[in-house]
């Protein structure tokens, strides 16, 4: 099955950091046969908190079973889903890529166009920092694609509400 765009869900669950929490979310989503695209813990602001961001794909009927399955989990603190919510979502990902020649300045190009840094240089490889939103992110794998990717990591989005502007 194709994952569509609107079909993506970004989940952002605040939960009690404590041994086991990982795994009781993270085995709800595969009890029930639905798959996370990618997941980003770290400590949130308040003491003994960490903040989940969960990104997967499928329908709302699931979604909307899962979220209330989430709710029920006692560590779970809050659940919030980022769909109807203006909110900055960012990932971060390193990409090495085959640099050899005439392609390293095309590559370069690239990375300024997408204002990315590189942040490794061999003589037949360029790694590459970039930050964005998701589509940036598939953007630049997109493009670097005809020069030979070597090696991804990313980090998986991390999602925030934005603030409230005033007029």
């Amino acid at each position: 099955m194709m994952e569509n765009e609107k079909d993506r869900h970004v989940l952002s669950v605040l939960v009690e950091n404590e041994p086991g929490v990982l795994s009781r979310v993270v085995g709800l989503f595969s009890g029930r046969g639905y798959n996370i695209h990618s997941l980003n813990v770290a400590p949130a602001l308040e003491e003994g908190t960490s903040h989940m961001t969960i990104t997967t794909y499928g329908d709302m009927q699931i979604l909307e079973q899962i979220m209330k399955q989430l709710h029920k989990i006692v560590s779970v603190i809050k659940v919030v889903e980022f769909s109807d919510i203006p909110a900055v979502e960012r990932e971060m990902m390193f990409v090495k890529v085959q640099a050899e020649g005439a392609m390293r300045g095309e590559i370069l190009r690239t990375v300024d166009i997408f204002r990315c840094k590189v942040i490794d240089v061999s003589p037949t490889e360029i790694t590459i920092e970039a930050t964005g939103d998701h589509e940036k992110l598939e953007a630049i794998v997109g493009l670097l694609h005809r020069f030979g990717i070597k090696e991804i990591a990313r980090t998986g989005s991390v999602v925030m509400r934005r603030s409230r502007r005033t007029e």
